[in-house]
């Protein structure tokens, strides 16, 4: 039986490997200086960062088994703490770990990792408290080298470093949008039956769809269609209904003429309340909260 969690893996994976993404980490390193990781949830290992991104501080750290593991601890931590809005941490020689949820609905698919700046001018007095550190942990690292990196770590106003993480947190609603599509399209490997029930679900979902109906049109039993169809899709039949059909109302909420409950019905649910339900489900915030949010809502 297939591992329920590897559709989503399989969507982290194609949105790491887009070229949306690659041109978005490529942008945001070249004009900030600063590192970006897309990573999966639930840390097995230290997130690392491309080896011309990394602060060559840090990459020293990594070296020895205390840093790594204090590193490991600190990313741990602000992934917790940054389940529902970026969180912010320092580490003990005062560089900055953040963690960007991207967020599909009520679940967290992946976070965008960035940080190894500084918010203060380092001086003299905090690298004698690192070095200190480095000493008690019995490190052998050298520390003239790392002095001088230390010295060469980026620096930016809190501000500065705000502004940057609500650029992140802009590219990690944009990525949940693409995650939220990739999950209703599928990402290659599926058989022709589910591409076919995939497409007449898409092609109907404004109509009232049972799971007998759908199974019929790939000449399936309800029972073997039904597992099938979640193995493959990762999620059920219903969830995967309510997903296409919010899908749709996100592009109908951009005419601001239309009603709500117009687009509610539009898009194949039965009741308003039911939409809202949905929506909230699956987006994270009612339909008229994310209309309220749209440029065309503004103007």
């Amino acid at each position: 039986m297939t591992d329920p969690a590897k559709p989503g893996q399989r969507v982290l994976e194609v949105l790491s490997e887009s070229q949306m993404y690659r041109d978005y980490e490529h942008a945001f390193t070249e004009g900030t200086g600063l590192p970006l990781r897309l990573q999966a949830p639930m840390l097995l290992n230290t997130v690392t960062y491309a080896k011309k991104q990394e602060n060559p501080f840090c990459a020293i750290m990594a070296k020895s088994d205390e840093g790594c593991a204090q590193c490991y601890k600190l990313q741990c931590e602000v992934e917790a703490a940054a389940q529902l809005e970026p969180k912010t941490l320092k580490c003990f020689a005062g560089l900055c770990e953040t963690a960007v949820p991207v967020r599909v609905g009520k679940n967290v698919i992946a976070f965008l990792h960035t940080g190894q700046v500084l918010l203060q001018r380092p001086d003299k007095v905090q690298f004698k408290r690192i070095a200190a550190t480095l000493l008690k942990w019995g490190s052998e690292v050298d520390l003239k080298k790392l002095e001088e990196h230390f010295f060469n770590t980026r620096v930016l106003t809190a501000n500065q470093y705000e502004a940057l993480i609500r650029l992140l947190v802009i590219f990690a609603q944009h990525l949940a949008e693409c995650g939220n599509a990739l999950a209703l399209h599928g990402t290659g490997g599926e058989t022709p039956a589910m591409e076919q029930a995939r497409s007449f679900i898409r092609d109907h979902s404004d109509d009232e769809l049972s799971l007998g109906a759908v199974a019929k049109t790939v000449n399936m039993s309800a029972t073997y269609f039904s597992a099938k169809f979640k193995e493959v899709a990762g999620i059920n039949f219903v969830d995967y209904v309510a997903r296409t059909r919010v899908e749709k109302a996100r592009n109908l909420l951009l005419d601001p003429k239309r009603r709500v409950s117009e687009v509610a019905f539009d898009v194949g649910f039965q009741s308003l309340s039911q939409f809202n339900r949905a929506f909230r489900r699956i987006a994270g915030q009612s339909p008229r909260d994310y209309r309220a949010k749209l440029p065309l809502a503004e103007a």
